[in-house]
């Protein structure tokens, strides 16, 4: 048998993959990919280590989100599911719309930011990002403008302070103020454009917390097999 060192490299489609699930082609769902995706996809998961919650809220407080990442193997499934959810539902947002908030277009919000629950919805992110696993990552999707500056695409100062009062009552109120953290995604990196939304990451919080929070919400990435 011969070293490790001496093997083939692997096709990135093929990697993380038992051999005997591996195909000479490339799945339809992984082509076509940028190169930081294959570059991901090409890394054994032995290789990637989770971001601490330290490194998370650095990334957070400098706005580089542009630095989160998938461990490896979950960014394939993901890749794949995008690609069969596509197929079936026209869209992610047809999907999301649908499936996971169950709301119809146009939406309407009943009042004013954050004035009525039934604006909103706090789900899992289907498909979080390679972190600890102590770290729980939900989004908050809402039927209301989060109004953006413009000028810099960035939040307005009305709209961040909303966002914050909204996040100090539902979660910071409930856990350990230093345990939340929140962003919303620059444009460039959002999978769903046309429903307004935002991250909440929390640190270890109370199971029963997060069930009671997202209504027993689970995410996609618990209910998809694929290779």
């Amino acid at each position: 048998m011969g070293s490790l060192s001496n093997s083939p490299t692997l096709p990135y489609w093929q990697v993380n993959v038992p051999p005997e699930r591996r195909t000479d082609e490339c799945p339809e769902g992984l082509r076509n990919l940028s190169a930081k995706d294959v570059g991901i996809l090409s890394t054994p998961d032995a290789e990637y280590r989770p971001q601490t919650w330290d490194a998370v809220r650095r990334l957070v407080a400098t706005n580089r989100l542009d630095l989160f990442q998938r461990v490896p193997s979950e960014l394939r499934r993901y890749r794949l599911f995008i690609h069969q959810l596509i197929s079936e539902h026209g869209s992610v947002m047809n999907f999301v719309l649908r499936r996971r908030l169950g709301w119809t277009e146009p939406l309407a919000p009943e009042g004013r930011p954050f004035e009525s629950g039934r604006d909103l919805k706090i789900l899992y992110n289907d498909w979080p990002y390679g972190i600890d696993q102590r770290i729980v990552h939900l989004v908050v999707w809402t039927k209301f403008e989060l109004k953006e500056d413009a000028a810099t695409g960035d939040l307005t100062d009305v709209a961040r302070g909303e966002i914050e009062a909204y996040v100090d009552k539902t979660f910071r109120s409930r856990t350990k103020p230093d345990t939340v953290i929140w962003f919303k995604n620059w444009r460039s990196l959002k999978s769903v454009h046309a429903v307004e939304h935002f991250h909440v990451m929390l640190f270890d919080p109370d199971p029963g917390f997060v069930r009671e929070i997202t209504n027993g919400d689970v995410p996609q990435c618990d209910k998809f097999e694929a290779w």
